[in-house]
């Protein structure tokens, strides 16, 4: 028996429809739905791709297209095969069109376009969230903004507030006693920055730390080590000409306007 399967057809991103097949899935706890997005779909020839490859299957089709001539061409197309298909814009933009009395402008992605801050927001934040602690190294050079410190420095904090603001952002611990990954001094020096603070706040910061968790680590939040921690790591980014920022005693927004001063006059 074939695995069933849902196909999202949008001239857009395909974002709104899978959110609603999603939705209605999680009424459904531990299904084996596949939902397959089939998204900027602009000709015919895609339509008749998608319609073969769904006749194959045992799928039902859910289409956002604002596109008249495609929605009514993959229309056709699926009732002649058969194909279980439902339309989640087409009959809104109607009754739209009838309550303003004015054509929709057919545009596909037209939403995004006049909503395009928002969405490279969202963007950022997905990519910050899926490179925070040195993730996914080989896509920091992907980063507009790396930052790089030791533990309770404040990387990942700080890599967030940017995000929000738009900035995707890398952040990569250095720990004492391993070498840095490589990759990270590839990164274009106008995008790196070395968080750095002074010794006594960090050893504030790892104790609340230690407190939190319940639990403690050898030397993580001595006071002599941390300084020669943090001597070790300053000393390292110096000779590898990083730009250090100091956020000792510093709210998050002074800091990142600091990071962003570096980032945008380099």
């Amino acid at each position: 028996m074939n695995t069933p399967e849902i196909f999202v057809v949008s001239g857009g991103s395909g974002a709104s429809g899978d959110q609603l097949v999603q939705t209605a899935l999680a009424q459904f706890p531990d299904n084996n739905v596949i939902v397959k997005i089939f998204s900027n779909i602009r000709e015919f020839d895609q339509v008749d791709e998608l319609l073969n490859h769904a006749n194959l299957q045992d799928t039902v089709i859910v289409h956002t297209l604002v596109d008249l001539k495609l929605y009514e061409y993959l229309t056709s197309k699926a009732d002649q095969m058969g194909i279980f298909h439902i339309d989640e814009m087409q009959r809104l933009l109607q009754k739209i069109s009838s309550m303003l009395n004015k054509d929709p402008q057919g545009h596909p992605g037209l939403y995004r376009k006049l909503n395009k801050k928002y969405f490279d927001r969202i963007a950022a934040i997905e990519f910050t969230m899926a490179h925070d602690d040195g993730k996914d190294p080989a896509g920091w050079k992907e980063a507009e903004i790396v930052l790089t410190g030791v533990s309770r420095v404040g990387k990942t904090p700080l890599s967030m507030y940017l995000s929000v603001l738009g900035w995707k952002v890398a952040n990569v611990p250095l720990i004492n006693g391993l070498d840095p990954n490589p990759l990270l001094f590839e990164v274009a020096r106008r995008k790196l920055v070395g968080l750095t603070i002074h010794p006594g706040q960090l050893v504030i910061h790892r104790q609340h730390r230690q407190k939190r968790l319940g639990a403690q680590v050898s030397n993580y939040a001595d006071p002599s080590k941390v300084l020669e921690e943090l001597e070790f790591f300053n000393e390292m980014l110096r000779k590898k000409s990083v730009t250090r920022i100091d956020v000792t005693d510093k709210p998050i927004e002074t800091t990142a306007d600091e990071v962003l001063r570096h980032v945008q006059h380099q």
